[in-house]
């Protein structure tokens, strides 16, 4: 394979740092609150969605691919179109998030954005930024409005359920008994993750939006587009299970546990460099053959034999832990939250009724 390279957050990348993330953790009881049903909104062919009274329109989404779709990167129309019906999908689960941001009250000071918004940018001198902005024919609002969407969503995660989900030592010593052998090391290893994304149509995709790259092209577009979400904070292993091509780690999150050094040092240079001395947390690209191939390094250890002694040891089985629960309670409130919700996805209703056959999104009669 090629060379593995750090990832480049380009000056194109680092605007879209400030895209729209789809935050869907609550806790299920939440879901139970009374909701504000608007006044129906009304439905024209520029209405892509109606969530609870509330329009979704093109623009919406447009915006959002624009912030998130590298549009150098030609796609085909129907999968021009996929993506935009995942986008719409996620700007519903996010409006919805915003409505509950607004039940709780939750509101965000100019000081909190003002302060995200620089340092999402800070990288960048003001012309590179405004000429970027104009690339994507984006305003320096359209990406405000982006990122303080995203920083609600996010309080009302850390207000339901960051600051809910508890992890006792019962539970971290059941775990460590449970799983002891991971943590007798018995040489140097590291442990890593990974996001497979292929240039041609899989026989077998086991991630959960079914999302499977069909050329070049799109493969470096679903890259571009994990990449932005990784760096505006999205999970890597959230990301695996959704999108990665690869059947056996996607439904782990990506998981590919600790891999003595011994033999990332037989793997192919592309595959050894994105790993060996690398920090815990970094996350490299490698291509092979139009494959791509996304590694976190997720932690390092030397050879030996933890216990629960080890600060570190303990860290990572609370990290675990809550990261299982938090997986666990955003499944069941996603699905509860739209269950609770009245969502008319007219987008998807007229691509079912064209049956497909809809170049983009050229306006349809509702």
């Amino acid at each position: 394979m090629p060379e593995r390279r750090p990832v480049s957050f380009r000056v194109r990348r680092r605007v879209a740092a400030m895209l729209i993330s789809v935050a869907v953790v609550h806790l299920t009881a939440a879901c139970r609150s009374t909701r504000v049903v608007q006044a129906p909104a009304t439905v024209s062919a520029d209405t892509f969605a109606v969530v609870d009274g509330r329009p979704i329109t093109r623009d919406d989404v447009e915006k959002a691919y624009r912030r998130t779709r590298d549009t150098s990167q030609p796609l085909s129309d129907d999968e021009t179109l996929t993506a935009k019906l995942a986008l719409l999908n996620d700007l519903i689960v996010q409006d919805l998030l915003i409505a509950k941001a607004r039940e709780l009250k939750i509101e965000l000071p100019d000081t909190e954005l003002d302060a995200a918004y620089n340092d999402a940018k800070k990288n960048l001198d003001d012309q590179a930024f405004q000429q970027e902005l104009g690339r994507r024919n984006l305003t320096a609002a359209d990406m405000r409005d982006g990122l303080r969407r995203e920083l609600l969503t996010q309080k009302v995660i850390d207000r339901e359920v960051v600051s809910k989900i508890t992890v006792t030592d019962q539970q971290v010593t059941d775990y460590f008994n449970a799983n002891k052998s991971q943590f007798n090391i018995a040489e140097e290893a590291y442990h890593i993750a990974q996001i497979v994304v292929t240039p041609a149509r899989d026989t077998q995709v086991n991630n959960g939006t079914g999302d499977d790259a069909a050329t070049p092209q799109a493969a470096a577009a679903k890259v571009q587009m994990l990449m932005e979400r990784l760096k505006a904070g999205a999970s890597f292993s959230e990301l695996a299970m959704g999108y990665s091509e690869d059947p056996e780690s996607a439904p782990r999150g990506g998981d590919l546990g600790f891999v003595p050094i011994s033999r990332l040092r037989q793997a192919p240079a592309p595959l050894r460099d994105a790993v060996l001395n690398k920090t815990p947390g970094s996350v490299n690209v490698a291509t092979a053959g139009g494959v791509y191939t996304v590694v976190l390094v997720v932690a390092h250890e030397n050879a030996g034999q933890r216990d629960l002694s080890t600060p570190a040891v303990r860290d990572r089985i609370v990290e675990t832990l809550r990261g299982r629960r938090a997986q666990l309670v955003r499944a069941a409130y996603l699905t509860a939250i739209r269950a609770n919700a009245k969502v008319e996805n007219h987008l998807a209703r007229r691509v079912v009724d064209a049956q497909g056959k809809v170049q983009g999104v050229a306006p349809l009669a509702p």
